[in-house]
């Protein structure tokens, strides 16, 4: 996607760093299995395995699906100090990551629902993420 294709409010998170309302955003109650890419490059971030409901009103993870792909950057805008999450190849502001998660990795990706795509698991083949629906087979 191009910065021409983005609404007004993607555009601002991901290249302002804003950052969207809490609790009305499109994902921060989506728990469907599935996949969020970032909505600039399409590159996979997280998955709906690692997603749990910390209550801020953000979609937060525990991890990503690539840590090669997130940039963090110290961010002492507003008056605090924070670790900023960006995409590696789009350069998109994601969110922000917080040493307050649960176990076993005790962080919390929370992040900003306009700057990524959900890929419901049923789509993830027909959308050219077909190699990520082991993640969601079910084990004997």
């Amino acid at each position: 996607m191009e910065n021409k294709d983005l609404t007004p409010l993607q555009y601002e998170v991901t290249r302002h760093n804003a950052t969207e309302p809490p609790f009305q955003n499109e994902y921060w109650n989506e728990f469907r299995d599935g996949i969020y890419v970032d909505i600039l490059s399409g590159k996979p971030l997280f998955s709906s395995k690692d997603k749990y409901d910390a209550g801020c009103g953000w979609p937060s993870f525990t991890k990503p699906l690539d840590p090669g792909e997130l940039v963090e950057r110290l961010d002492t805008s507003h008056g605090m100090i924070r670790t900023e999450v960006r995409s590696k190849t789009a350069d998109a502001h994601l969110g922000h990551v917080f040493p307050d998660g649960p176990a076993p990795t005790h962080l919390r990706y929370c992040m900003n629902s306009a700057a990524m795509r959900f890929i419901p698991k049923e789509k993830l083949e027909e959308e050219g993420y077909g190699e990520y629906l082991a993640l969601f087979e079910e084990k004997e």
